[in-house]
């Protein structure tokens, strides 16, 4: 087998449940092969570079294995590998949901003299709370 329609692909290596989901992603843009939006009728080849974005993720994946079934997760995963900038990407924007559940936002900026002067109080604030005798 040298190449298969990549609708077929992202099906059998498990990026979509169903064929019909990962056709209607094909055609929405949220697949692109080597940088370029791609038809779901598209002949994928060893060695090509795809995009696949589901929601926030997207994931940069290096075809490595051709296959037109569907099989078990293992056999799956060895179809493809992601690069190592997608996973470093996948993890950071991991964490910083994690974060932001948490109620912490990391800030855009260094703090301007109104927030150090607020972070100060609050230091003051803090100092004085722990300081004071139990009652």
């Amino acid at each position: 087998m040298t190449a298969v329609r990549i609708d077929r692909w992202l099906w059998a290596a498990r990026f979509f449940k169903t064929r019909s989901l990962a056709k209607s992603a094909v055609e929405g843009g949220k697949v692109h092969a080597d940088g370029k939006r791609v038809k779901p009728s598209k002949e994928l080849r060893l060695g090509q570079t795809l995009e696949i974005r589901r929601g926030d993720l997207v994931q940069t994946v290096v075809v490595q294995e051709l296959s037109q079934q569907r099989g078990p997760a293992i056999e799956a995963q060895a179809l493809y590998t992601e690069t190592s900038e997608s996973i470093e990407l996948r993890e950071l924007r991991k964490s910083t949901r994690r974060m932001e559940r948490a109620g912490l936002t990391v800030p855009s900026s260094r703090p301007d003299k109104k927030d150090r002067r607020a972070l100060a109080q609050l230091r003051d604030l803090d100092q004085s709370w722990q300081q004071a005798p139990d009652t």
